[in-house]
């Protein structure tokens, strides 16, 4: 169960942050709205959220869950694979020293996004991307080790993130859409399988039992409700745009 969240307000400067997504640049307005309302379900699945302020220098900063990897035992700060967004990882690792004792940081010339590694038990599932190498990764799995936890790799062959396209929503239930539908590596889940129409809607997150979808996709909801999951749905339309995801918005503690 997760106690506690951390996140981080938009600032201005997301409107020029990096994505691929030709979905047209986000309403600042509007993504503050939705962030607001992103922090009110939270707290409503039980989360304290401590709320950061917004860093214009880096506009992609709102996705807080990329610069680290949060654990029971330890946290890691990762090494973003673009550099607009490298020195991210220098306020977390101080917001983070409020948390953890036991602090592990990614080095050159690894490199690492977080979004890119999906938590199952004490096991850890870390994609090979744009975004993440497979030194980074390998360093990560060695952290891991140390504290008495283990990881694995996982080929991404199209989408930006590992959890682009597959989220664990704990009691071995696995939401998946695209090429990790046939990834050998999940076959032992229950496998809730997201069509390619609403692909999005695979990045969802559970929290305390019950799960967060993007709102307006429908058969997904349906999926995994017929899972026998409380769903609450959440509109990131704005976050999109830049090519974020719901997970990506918060960096969620035990």
């Amino acid at each position: 169960m997760f106690n506690r969240a951390i996140v981080r307000t938009p600032g201005e400067s997301m409107l020029s942050g990096l994505t691929t997504a030709n979905l047209g640049l986000p309403n600042y307005e509007k993504a503050l709205v939705q962030h607001a309302e992103y922090i009110k379900v939270l707290e409503e699945c039980g989360l304290q959220v401590s709320v950061l302020a917004k860093n214009e220098q880096y506009p992609d900063s709102t996705f807080v869950e990329d610069v680290a990897l949060l654990t029971k035992e330890c946290a890691i700060i990762t090494k973003p694979g673009t550099p607009s967004r490298s020195g991210e990882t220098v306020e977390i690792k101080k917001v983070l020293k409020d948390y953890y004792l036991n602090i592990e940081e990614v080095r050159e010339p690894g490199i690492v996004e977080a979004g890119d590694i999906m938590m199952v038990g004490s096991h850890f599932y870390l994609g090979i991307s744009a975004r993440t190498n497979e030194n980074g990764a390998g360093q990560v799995i060695e952290f891991l080790k140390k504290y008495g936890m283990s990881g694995s790799l996982v080929k991404l062959d199209k989408v930006l993130h590992l959890k682009t396209g597959v989220s664990y929503l704990e009691q071995n239930n696995l939401v998946a859409t695209g090429e990790f539908l046939t990834k050998e590596e999940f076959q032992n889940f229950n496998i809730l399988e997201i069509a390619d129409d609403e692909s999005y809607a695979a990045n969802c997150i559970w929290v305390n039992d019950r799960v967060l979808i993007p709102k307006g996709y429908p058969k997904a909801r349906e999926t995994i409700a017929s899972a026998g999951y409380s769903i609450i749905e959440v509109d990131v339309t704005e976050f999109q745009k830049l090519d974020g995801g719901l997970s990506c918005l918060s960096l969620r503690l035990f």
